[in-house]
């Protein structure tokens, strides 16, 4: 609720004819009205998760391209043109660990990082970014499976797998404001 109004006025005015869709997934601090109130067009997904939302996104919505941002204001919307191009926002390049304040997570960020690209013979930067931008192609014959957070490895595991086209863009990662509440539980 705190960043929602922001982050569709931001994307709003870097897409000026995109559609912005907001899926709400359970919140109980009035998310859906103030993303109502600021344009965007909202969409319910009752399962809880991420992956559950993603799910929903893949089959509900037909684009030419699909940008997928987090609602909680840690992505520029300056960028947004530019991944329109079938890209990965890459914020551990950037700003990532120091803006971001949970150690654990910069460790799994590497970790996971590492063995991905190791496993597969890749260089992606930024495994688990929940920056992205995607084709029809990709949005409509991805099996998604996961139901929460690991959606965005599974993602790139399957980008990678499929010999898909991914770059890379380096963006300015912004932490939470504060007061701002991740679902993301770090040691799960």
């Amino acid at each position: 609720a705190k960043t929602i109004d922001k982050v569709v006025k931001d994307y709003k005015k870097a897409l000026p004819n995109a559609d912005i869709y907001v899926y709400d997934n359970n919140s109980k601090d009035g998310t859906d009205e103030i993303a109502k109130k600021a344009g965007a067009i909202v969409r319910y997904e009752y399962k809880q998760g991420k992956g559950n939302v993603i799910r929903s996104m893949f089959r509900d919505i037909d684009a030419d391209c699909y940008l997928m941002i987090d609602g909680d204001d840690t992505y520029p919307a300056e960028n947004a043109k530019e991944m329109c191009d079938l890209i990965l926002g890459d914020r551990l390049s950037s700003t990532y660990f120091t803006e971001n304040k949970r150690p654990f997570h910069n460790f799994g960020n590497r970790i996971v990082r590492w063995l991905i690209n190791t496993l597969f013979k890749n260089n992606v930067k930024d495994i688990m970014t929940g920056y992205r931008a995607f084709s029809y192609e990709f949005v409509k014959g991805f099996p998604v499976l996961s139901k929460g957070f690991e959606i965005e490895t599974e993602m790139s595991i399957h980008a990678i797998d499929k010999n898909m086209f991914v770059e890379n863009v380096v963006i300015e990662y912004r932490d939470r404001p504060e007061g701002s509440e991740s679902k993301l539980n770090t040691y799960s």
